[in-house]
């Protein structure tokens, strides 16, 4: 019994300490486990088939635009990763080197690798001749590793699971087409799948990806007022190709070079979907991702035809992904797990609801509790758990709207950021002296410049020139 206390024991309150919080139910709920090696997280089966199902709805969607899936070399030579300036500056206080191979040294050193745009062009160059061989739209599931100083399960971590697309097209106009088009795949299947409402938009200059002629993001907001970026898409134009020398002939048997995107999302999801969703009980999950849906829970167990009656359940709740928990555990510690595991719907059947042909339903976001003729049960499970995903979505949305600000000069901007933790929409000149003031003075960073665009005022937040775009500003993840 002391055991069984100690692992239904009340997480610290997200109001208390959210950060806390947060790390009490990654680990409380057996999502991760911390590693010998620092910086460096263990993905529990929890935490794991959270990433199996984010990897397989966004794996559908992707082929479903012509992407294919190739595995490149985790580790990149030097002289590969110094073909292109600015994207080895951008990563060079992150990368990990490799300087020996058994007890020899190296003649080259290579880096694990923090992203694989050089591996990419070096096999595009090499693969690509004519316009016949285009696009070539690629992506690769797999780990990539930057050396963080400040380590968080999910949020950031030395070692990390994502997926990387890769593409290279003939025109300028085709590779922004691409780009687009991924950040609002991104955007939707976070909207629809995870119940996270996202704002879409450009990130500066300043905030784009190392190497890149443009950086699209999609910026979610977390229940304590912070954002965090969800995930990136990127326009490379052809910087890349002129440095890898990727061309192709044309047409008209003309020389010309290859235009590049990148996009990419990672295990990051999973922290947003913590820290959307979750309550101070522990995880709240979306029914589309939850690894487990429903959760049958016998009461009285040891009593006749219990068992055998939540197994015929099970049976019959086949369209869903369901367990049933017979262990010898107590109901009330049971209930209180699979609400930790944040599991979308829970049904008790005991010896009185067999009686009556009816069973009870509880859903985890609301917990609200149902009884249910076992005649229609499959159906009323279904109605919940789409009720349950698009309730979740509007909630989080209601949240974010209730937490985004506006500010028409410096002195309500700082108000905001200081007081009022969340989004704050405020112009701009366009100018990286002030984004970097305004980082100085309050903290907060640019999330991005939506492709919805309202004019607040017709000057910049900070320096009172004429303003050229409304920004999402905030402190972030």
């Amino acid at each position: 019994m002391a055991k069984e206390k100690k692992l239904v024991e009340a997480i610290t309150s997200m109001e208390e300490d959210f950060a806390q919080w947060y790390t009490d139910v990654v680990k409380k709920a057996e999502l991760i486990d911390y590693s010998s090696v620092r910086g460096c997280m263990i993905l529990r089966p929890g935490g794991y088939s959270i990433w199996e199902n984010i990897q397989k709805e966004l794996d559908r969607r992707f082929k479903e635009t012509g992407v294919e899936n190739v595995y490149m070399p985790m580790f990149i030579p030097e002289s590969l990763l110094q073909k292109e300036k600015d994207h080895v500056e951008g990563f060079a206080p992150e990368v990990a080197w490799v300087t020996h191979g058994g007890l020899e040294p190296l003649q080259e050193r290579m880096c694990v690798r923090p992203t694989s745009e050089t591996l990419f062009c070096d096999h595009y160059a090499n693969i690509i001749q004519s316009y016949r061989d285009l696009p070539k739209v690629y992506n690769q599931w797999c780990s990539v590793v930057r050396w963080e100083k400040t380590t968080r399960p999910f949020l950031r971590s030395v070692e990390f699971l994502w997926q990387e697309g890769h593409t290279a097209h003939a025109t300028a106009e085709e590779a922004e087409e691409r780009t687009i088009q991924m950040l609002n795949l991104y955007a939707d299947f976070c909207e629809e799948v995870l119940a996270i409402p996202m704002i879409r938009g450009k990130k500066t200059d300043k905030e784009k990806f190392a190497g890149a002629k443009d950086t699209y993001t999609i910026e979610a907001l977390m229940h304590d007022g912070k954002a965090l970026q969800s995930g990136t898409s990127h326009n490379f134009g052809d910087g890349f190709a002129h440095a890898f020398d990727i061309q192709y002939t044309d047409k008209d048997n003309k020389l010309q070079y290859v235009h590049q995107t990148s996009w990419g999302m990672t295990t990051r999801l999973i922290g947003a979907i913590i820290m959307v969703h979750g309550d101070n009980s522990g995880l709240v999950l979306p029914p589309r991702i939850a690894p487990t849906q429903v959760m049958i829970v016998p009461i009285a167990q040891h009593k006749e035809g219990v068992l055998e009656k939540a197994a015929e359940l099970r049976e019959r709740l086949g369209a869903f992904r369901v367990k049933v928990d017979d262990t010898d555990k107590s109901p009330g510690w049971k209930f209180s797990e699979q609400e930790m595991r944040g599991i979308p719907v829970r049904i008790e059947i005991g010896p009185k609801d067999i009686e009556e042909n009816q069973a009870v339903i509880v859903r985890r976001d609301t917990r609200e509790k149902l009884i249910v003729s076992l005649d229609n049960l499959a159906e009323k499970v279904g109605e919940i758990l789409d009720t349950m995903q698009r309730e979740m979505l509007e909630r989080a949305r209601i949240h974010r709207d209730a937490h985004t600000y506006q500010a028409t000069n410096f002195e309500e901007f700082k108000e905001a950021v200081a007081t009022k933790p969340g989004f704050v929409k405020a112009m701009w000149c366009g100018d990286q002296a002030c984004e970097d003031k305004i980082k100085e003075e309050t903290g907060a960073t640019s999330r991005c410049m939506p492709f919805k665009q309202e004019e607040i005022a017709d000057t910049c937040i900070c320096c009172g020139k004429k303003a050229k775009s409304m920004v999402y500003w905030g402190k972030a993840y």
